[in-house]
């Protein structure tokens, strides 16, 4: 999320490793009007959105939550779920802390049905224990691997090792060499953890090596520890996973020292504020999800557009705000799938979720393949973008969607 396109997410994340349950399925229900249900008075469905409002990583949150709204506002005005359920959002600031986002968590559970959205990796794992023990479903804005297992977390899109993986195999094989010094700056947290796996396996598996590997913190403002030692070591291509509040200082320090290598970011590390910024039109590209905003070939960037101008004229090419438009159409589909079981309940929502099958978003992210944990098969394929402040958003795609052979190889820990 991250492109002109969207990916996601979003918004740096990444995930726990926890073994997931799978819960008792029912369906004796189907067909008949569901009950009421927390979250469910009979007319309205609530769903929960825990995202940060405030503080460095609300500019990703607030589009984010944005596209949650206009899709919703687009089906509200359908007649809602199942034409007849109207969706009312619940939306708290987690200011991107853990314990801010459980407190909120904990504020919202029992007034609503589902969380449409919880942002960013340390409120996702703070607060995934007390989802499995209250048995509420939640969508994660963010695209770690550790979320595909997971049964109450409705994970989407290829996630960030897939990126990783793809990213570097275009490389090799469009751009550049296996003897390239290949590098790695990331966040030093889940979020960057995860594409710090998706790259040691792309290495692996395409045969190249990880020259220098440095780390930082999602709130550091000082950087230059950091990109000394990637030109110290001759770095000819880094891999960037991080959010976007550090993006334009790594990039600004690495133009002052001269520091010219291949940037490769991950997707959320992009925001379109950066698209008239000239060394990143010459030095970065950013791997994510489907297609280059505007791309109307695609029938889900198609209605989105079309929302925006009913919905939310003013709202600018932002890959956060496609995000949140396709996750709030994948909970949809779950809580489509819901009422026709004939249950809202927490239990019913867990059962549609195993149900529902394929969830697509009208090509906005990958297909997903739902089922219990064990069955779920994400998205492996990503779009590469480069800088260009003439495209809405930013970034053009310089290439179809693709799946790598090696992203094919990766294996989701269960």
């Amino acid at each position: 999320m991250p492109l002109a396109a969207l990916a996601l997410v979003a918004t740096a994340c990444g995930g726990s490793s926890s073994k997931s349950t799978t819960a008792t399925t029912s369906g004796g229900n189907a067909g008949k009007a569901p009950a009421n249900a927390p979250g469910f008075d009979g007319s309205t469905i609530t769903l929960g959105v825990v995202t940060p409002q405030t503080g460095i990583a609300a500019i990703i949150g607030k589009p984010l939550t944005n596209g949650n709204q206009v899709f919703f506002d687009h089906l509200n005005a359908a007649g809602g779920i199942a034409g007849k359920y109207k969706v009312k959002l619940d939306v708290r600031d987690s200011q991107y802390q853990p314990q801010t986002g459980v407190q909120q968590y904990n504020a919202a559970k029992g007034s609503v049905t589902a969380f449409v959205q919880i942002l960013g990796t340390a409120v996702v794992n703070a607060t995934l224990p007390l989802l499995k023990a209250d048995g509420i479903v939640a969508g994660p804005a963010s695209l770690d691997s550790f979320w595909v297992p997971e049964q109450q977390l409705m994970a989407l899109g290829a996630p960030y090792q897939i990126q990783a993986i793809n990213a570097m195999d275009w490389w090799i094989n469009q751009k550049g060499n296996k003897s390239d010094k290949v590098c790695l700056m990331h966040q030093s947290d889940p979020y960057g953890d995860a594409g710090k796996e998706g790259l040691e396996f792309a290495a692996k598996q395409l045969k190249f090596t990880i020259t220098k590997d440095v780390t930082f913190a999602a709130t550091d403002t000082d950087f230059a520890a950091q990109v000394n030692q990637l030109k110290g070591a001759g770095c000819q291509v880094v891999f960037l996973v991080g959010l976007p509040n550090v993006t334009g200082s790594i990039m600004g320090l690495a133009e002052q020292t001269n520091f010219t290598p291949e940037w490769i970011g991950q997707s959320p590390t992009w925001i379109s504020a950066y698209a008239g910024n000239k060394y990143m039109q010459q030095h970065l590209a950013v791997v994510a999800e489907g297609p280059q905003w505007g791309d109307t070939t695609s029938p889900g960037m198609k209605q989105m557009l079309d929302d925006i101008k009913t919905y939310a004229p003013d709202q600018s090419a932002d890959i956060y705000f496609a995000f949140g438009y396709a996750q709030a159409w994948s909970m949809a589909q779950v809580l489509e799938k819901a009422v026709a079981l004939g249950d809202l309940s927490r239990k019913g929502i867990v059962n549609a979720m195993n149900k529902v099958g394929t969830i697509k978003t009208g090509g906005l992210l990958g297909d997903y393949d739902y089922g219990a944990p064990k069955d779920r098969k994400p998205p492996r394929a990503n779009t590469m973008f480069q800088v260009d402040q003439s495209v809405p958003g930013g970034l053009k795609a310089v290439g179809p969607q693709f799946t790598s052979d090696a992203a094919k190889a990766f294996t989701f820990r269960f």
